[in-house]
């Protein structure tokens, strides 16, 4: 009897909770007492082999980072779709899976441990209801537990986490993970071409889901990740013009943004020197419909191109192109 007295005197607290569909929650006098409101926790969680416990360790965010690289390489211990019960609602119909090859266009040291992490969100993100607070524990434990010392390598990490929640967006029709993405991710990439891909991205999921507002915030972040680029860095600046041109060409921009980007081009085409990059501006203009700009632009060139230029012929094909082109 006293030895139960003295462990009931370590208690701190105590109460009955019961596991819901959506799992276990924290009493609030208990979370209000332990935890700050915007505060990231990290547990150490442990099941004995008897299995009539859970045991939850509250560590630092520095002592959760040295445990997941003693123990990253397992993948957590949770039932894969295959063996859950015959009650459970995974999403089979649809035969749905990840798809690594997009999400990992760029290699980096971590992947093999960041993978089954991800593959068992991602079954999270399918279950019907989708469990989101499991799921995006997952991806916040892999954003947090395979950072390295090397710039490159965590944004390549962060890149492929893009990718792998934009995938999630979109088979899943889970929208609101856009923001979340944009807020808590894109920010961290030190890449300005990882970085701008990560917006590329973002782009072109929120045209597929509508959110028309967003995609403008994002393109004016690409636009201000262009005007970052040294002058002299021609082939960048075009390379991001074309890869964002690429993404909007096909959809109905509002008038604002799609003033705001041909104001961008023409801002660009003036300050270029070079004719070979003038008129890939002028081309890009053509494909967003902004045809007598382009046309504009490209007599201009013509006056100023000496006789003997060879490029004259080229600036010709062009102008007779533009000039069957119906205006928009």
């Amino acid at each position: 009897m006293e030895q139960e007295k003295d462990s009931k005197d370590d208690v701190f607290f105590e109460d009955i909770v019961k596991k819901t569909k959506t799992g276990i929650t924290f009493p609030k006098s208990l979370r209000e007492e332990l935890f700050e409101e915007d505060q990231e926790v990290f547990f150490k969680l442990i099941v004995p082999q008897e299995k009539d416990k859970i045991i939850l360790k509250i560590l630092t965010q520095e002592q959760a980072k040295l445990l997941s690289e003693k123990v990253g390489a397992q993948k957590p211990r949770v039932s894969s779709p295959k063996q859950q019960k015959k009650g459970d609602t995974v999403n089979k119909a649809h035969s749905l899976a990840p798809s690594w090859g997009e999400y990992f266009i760029y290699d980096f040291e971590a992947k093999d441990k960041v993978q089954p992490i991800l593959e068992s969100a991602f079954y999270k993100f399918a279950e019907k209801p989708p469990y989101l607070e499991d799921a995006m524990g997952r991806v916040k434990y892999t954003l947090i537990s395979f950072l390295s010392s090397t710039k490159t390598e965590n944004a390549k990490l962060y890149l492929s986490v893009v990718k792998f929640l934009i995938d999630i967006v979109e088979k899943f029709d889970l929208p609101n993970l856009i923001e979340w993405i944009y807020d808590k991710i894109v920010p961290n990439i030190e890449s300005k071409f990882l970085y701008e891909l990560s917006l590329l991205e973002l782009v072109e999921i929120s045209l597929k889901t509508k959110r028309f507002q967003k995609s403008e915030i994002f393109i004016k972040e690409i636009m201000t990740n262009i005007d970052g680029y040294p002058r002299s860095e021609l082939y960048n600046i075009m390379n991001s013009f074309k890869q964002l041109i690429k993404k909007i060409r096909d959809v109905e921009l509002s008038e604002n943004i799609s003033n705001y980007i041909k104001d961008k081009l023409i801002e660009y085409e003036n300050s270029f020197e070079d004719v070979d990059y003038k008129i890939q501006i002028i081309e890009l203009l053509e494909e967003l419909k902004f045809i007598e700009v382009a046309y504009n632009l490209a007599k201009d060139i013509q006056i100023k191109l000496p006789p003997e230029s060879i490029k004259i012929e080229e600036v010709r094909k062009l102008l007779r192109r533009l000039k069957e082109k119906p205006l928009s």
